[in-house]
């Protein structure tokens, strides 16, 4: 391998780049704004409810359970109603989520001692924030009826009860329950599989287009050096990506680093390596730009999205596409930035990671080198 030649291919992609301010820009401004979209649009976390209040009884007791709803971050009361019509007109419009209806004779039958029934509608359309909604309220109204019990059975002089058994909770790595932790790292990845298979899809499509192909083929270039002189331009660009997106994630998200950047720009750089390979062969393949990037997208940002573990845990899917995602490269480098960023583990615990994503660069980068020389032949 000639390093004139390849360094040669790299300065005539620079110049290539510098002088397309479209492709400048798309490879600069674009990863910023899926960042910044998803990062902000894109939330798991279910709190702020919007629910109305149906409290027939108005008493003390009563209020007391709708304090303990108020006093949560995972309802906001936006009024009282009057009758159940006005509950379902709220929940018809998409004004509440959910609604509570407080029976009469509540409190009466509290301070006796005696069960009463409370009654929590729900909008079922968005199901998954209607059975958190419903954990949630079960959990608030289990507290009130707890300490309803407890005093009761004080008032009948039975002394200061304490509970058989009292959980302590430590949770570890993402102490503050934010999703947004958990979903950044992974939107890294996947912004970084979709730029760099996107940009390096439609270099040499581009220049079979062109015709400057024919002239490249007259050289005494080979294959090899073509592809990572294409490469180091574009892995640069690639770099730039991944040292703004880590910034943004830490400066604008808040997202903790815990771990070794070393070790997370280490395993960035092979991961951008295997995409920009990725992007190059479909490029190989397709002499059409066009073509290219619709494969391109197909190939990188739909797997990378849905099979990577990015927002959808992989336990949970079916067996089909549990056993599809372990050939997505973006799944073990979402594994790997998760780690890092909130975690602190190093190649102690994702060696296996490291080197899957090192033998699917090898691979990628051997199948577009032996298309080109196809195309070349």
């Amino acid at each position: 391998m000639n390093m004139r030649r390849t360094w040669a291919v790299t300065r005539k992609e620079l110049v290539h780049i510098v002088r397309d301010p479209r492709s400048l820009g798309m490879a600069l401004a674009l990863p910023m704004l899926l960042l910044v979209l998803f990062g902000y649009a894109l939330s798991l976390d279910v709190d702020q409810i919007p629910a109305v209040v149906w409290d027939q009884d108005r008493t003390p007791e009563s209020r007391a359970l709708l304090g303990k709803f108020e006093g949560s971050r995972y309802f906001r009361i936006l009024g009282r109603a009057d009758r159940y019509a006005d509950i379902e007109r709220a929940l018809e419009r998409g004004d509440a989520l959910a609604g509570l209806v407080i029976p009469l004779h509540f409190a009466r039958r509290v301070l006796g001692g005696e069960p009463v029934a409370v009654q929590l509608l729900l909008d079922g359309a968005d199901s998954n924030t209607a059975s958190i909604g419903l954990n949630y309220a079960r959990g608030l109204i289990a507290t009130y009826s707890n300490e309803v019990r407890v005093e009761f059975t004080v008032r009948q002089g039975a002394g200061e009860i304490k509970p058989p058994v009292e959980a302590q909770v430590r949770v570890m790595y993402n102490s503050d329950l934010k999703s947004r932790n958990y979903i950044i790292p992974g939107l890294i990845a996947v912004i970084l599989m979709l730029i760099a298979a996107m940009l390096t899809s439609l270099t040499i499509a581009r220049e079979w287009e062109n015709g400057t192909m024919e002239e490249l083929l007259s050289t005494p270039l080979r294959p090899s050096e073509l592809v990572l002189g294409k490469l180091a331009a574009y892995f640069l660009l690639g770099l730039i990506d991944m040292t703004m997106a880590v910034l943004a994630g830490v400066a604008i998200f808040g997202v903790p680093l815990r771990g070794s950047p070393l070790l997370l720009f280490f395993s960035g750089c092979v991961f951008l390596f295997g995409a920009l390979c990725l992007g190059l062969l479909l490029s190989a393949a397709l002499k059409n730009q066009l073509e290219a990037f619709q494969f391109s997208l197909i190939a990188s940002f739909l797997p990378a999205f849905m099979l990577s573990g990015f927002v959808y845990a992989i336990d949970n899917m079916p067996l089909i596409p549990r056993l599809i995602s372990h050939i997505v490269p973006a799944r073990y480098f979402v594994a790997l930035m998760k780690g890092v960023f909130l975690k602190d583990v190093g190649l102690e615990v994702m060696w296996l990671e490291l080197l899957l994503l090192a033998v699917y660069a090898a691979l990628v980068f051997t199948l577009a080198t032996r298309k080109l020389r196809e195309k070349i032949a």
